[in-house]
């Protein structure tokens, strides 16, 4: 996952005046999490009122009428400031040479390699963003008392040159805050480069972390840098650092002690100047009993833990999270915000036990928006059955739904139930009256009189 789009509300806006290549482009970048508006023509881009509002700009070179570079010149002279990335699909060292000095981020050769163009924007939407002070928590969404716990420690250690050790289950949004982190640190300026340690075997993993020279194995037929080089001055996220082999963990281990390290068949010794987050979603101490990691890189890497709890308990935070997908995945996914959730998903919703997390509640939302078609989201559109939820509360009952049921013999008191309603909707929305409002059916002022009546304002 690339940093978070939505804090921003920018769009990675690509110019190509090839079709197909503009929807690889713009899927790419979509399933990386980014907000995405393309482009035919430089012209197009030009009178868009977007123009201004890019986080980071994919240009090809060759464009009809008005070239890449012409482009990259007339956004220089009209002072407007965007990271850009070219594509060319010609290896024109000249040209590059032209555009770098001209302020161009990254000169990539088509076909471009997708976790090299990720990590490109990458280092361009954090340039772009600059250094923000990590107490704003931009696109970091949670009220809960152990959220802002989790909060306040990566404001702590944010600052500092410190290693940091992520854990939790997956999904918990452990790359969320390393960005966060990152962002509130004095080398938010560089870049934040991830590499997930489970995804790849031994070799590939060795190869993507140090680099390789030329001929150090079969296909490696030029010099590449590893993920250590292309974080310099920056932050290096490993995710799930569990699943690192021995041989791979011996070798980061020295990284940590003596911030040095090698290209893979390589004699040279190269700094490593970076900052180092780590996340595992495994119990790292268990695996020390078993062998299975090393018990000084565990160590170097325990440093500052900062542990995040999964979502089943922090449910104040479900509804402010789904109200923010909602908001956020609704112009993407249909091109317009949804007409909004109704009471009986939202208990859907609360009552599920989120065993993916937020990861997962996003994805629900997602799948919840196609299936609305930009209507109201009901239980229907949820992706698990209705008996998922076993403790979801019934839908409160209206005028054309009559309560079915005993009553108790000594009667019921309604008003000392409307009470605890409303109370129990001022807390879980942390005493926000407009979210109180709509868990309970009401209008804002009907909700204001209510709370009068029984002396909660």
């Amino acid at each position: 996952m690339i940093a978070n789009q939505a804090d921003t509300g920018r769009p990675v806006c690509v110019v190509d005046d090839d079709a197909s290549v503009r929807e690889a482009l713009g899927s790419l970048l979509r399933s990386a999490g980014l907000a995405v508006e393309t482009f035919r023509s430089a012209r197009e881009f030009l009178t868009s009122p977007r123009r201004d509002a890019s986080s980071c700009l994919v240009l090809d070179v060759e464009l009809p009428g008005l070239s890449g570079l012409d482009l990259q010149r007339e956004l220089a002279n009209a002072g407007v400031r965007i990271p850009i990335i070219f594509l060319t699909g010609h290896g024109d060292i000249p040209m590059s040479v032209r555009a770098m000095k001209a302020g161009a981020l990254e000169f990539l050769t088509k076909p471009v390699a997708g976790d090299e163009l990720l990590a490109a924007i990458q280092q361009g939407i954090s340039q772009h963003r600059g250094a923000a002070p990590v107490g704003e928590h931009r696109g970091v969404i949670g009220m809960s008392q152990s959220w802002r716990a989790v909060l306040a420690q990566a404001a702590k250690v944010a600052p500092k040159e410190t290693t940091v050790l992520l854990s939790g289950e997956s999904g918990t949004g452990k790359e969320v805050v390393a960005q966060l982190i990152h962002r509130g640190s004095r080398r938010s300026a560089g870049p934040f480069v991830a590499l997930n340690c489970a995804a790849l075997p031994e070799a590939l993993l060795e190869s993507e972390l140090f680099g390789y020279e030329k001929g150090a194995f079969t296909g490696a037929v030029s010099a590449r840098a590893g993920r250590l080089e292309q974080a310099a001055g920056g932050t290096l996220f490993l995710d799930e650092v569990g699943e690192m082999s021995p041989a791979v963990q011996a070798k980061f281990l020295r990284v940590l002690q003596e911030r040095e390290f090698q290209r893979l068949g390589g004699t040279r010794m190269l700094k490593a100047d970076v900052r180092v987050i780590a996340a595992t979603n495994r119990d790292l101490q268990v695996a020390m009993t078993k062998g299975a990691f090393r018990e000084d890189l565990y160590y170097r890497l325990h440093v500052f833990a900062i542990h995040l709890p999964p979502l089943r308990e922090r449910q104040e935070d479900i509804l402010p999270l789904l109200e923010h997908f909602v908001q956020e995945l609704g112009p993407v996914v249909i091109g317009r915000p949804a007409a909004g959730i109704s009471r009986e998903a939202r208990a859907h919703f609360l009552a599920y036990p989120w065993p993916g997390n937020v990861r997962e509640l996003r994805n629900a939302v997602e799948r919840a928006l196609i299936l609305c078609e930009g209507g109201l989201i009901n239980p229907e559109h949820l992706p698990w059955h209705a008996e998922s939820a076993r403790s979801a509360p019934p839908p409160p009952p209206t005028a054309a739904e009559p309560v079915v049921g005993d009553f108790p013999a000594q009667g019921m008191d309604l008003e000392a139930m409307e009470r605890t309603l409303i109370e129990g909707a001022l807390k879980q929305t942390g005493r926000n009256k407009s979210k109180a409002a709509k868990l309970l059916g009401l209008s804002r002022g009907k909700l204001y009189t209510r709370m009068e009546r029984f002396g909660l304002s």
